[in-house]
């Protein structure tokens, strides 16, 4: 191996872990409060530690459910409202798009239950 590019990687060894912060992906829930809650209310969360994840109590774990097979989601509401990630319905949003009603770009609000648009492919698991 070249002293070069083994000196580069070397380097980039014992200087990277300096620089790097993981400050974000999936956390432990149960070190939650201890590690994190005073972070995430920083950044406007408005919920406690104990309402996102309690082992005893009922608490936002219990609102995770499966999204089509393929994403997580969280049930927020005793109508079913959802909420996932932005990728677990990108292709329902595009399928729906149009070049007048660009959803993807806009955004999309049905003002009344009539207004919804149907995702017959998607579907949630308990």
């Amino acid at each position: 191996m070249n002293k070069k590019i083994l000196g580069f990687i070397l380097a980039f060894l014992f200087v990277a872990p300096i620089s790097l912060k993981a400050d974000e992906g999936m956390w432990l829930p149960m070190f939650v409060k201890r590690l994190n809650e005073v972070d995430m209310q920083a950044a406007g969360l408005q919920l406690t530690a104990e309402e996102l994840y309690s082992i005893n109590n009922s608490s936002l774990k219990d609102a995770i459910v499966s999204f089509s097979g393929f994403c997580t989601g969280e049930v927020i509401s005793a109508e079913g409202l959802l909420l996932t990630n932005h990728h677990c319905g990108y292709g329902a949003i595009q399928d729906h798009s149009t070049v007048e009603n660009d959803y993807l770009t806009d955004g999309f609000w049905a003002m009344d239950r009539s207004k919804e648009l149907k995702n017959p492919d998607l579907f949630v698991d308990f």
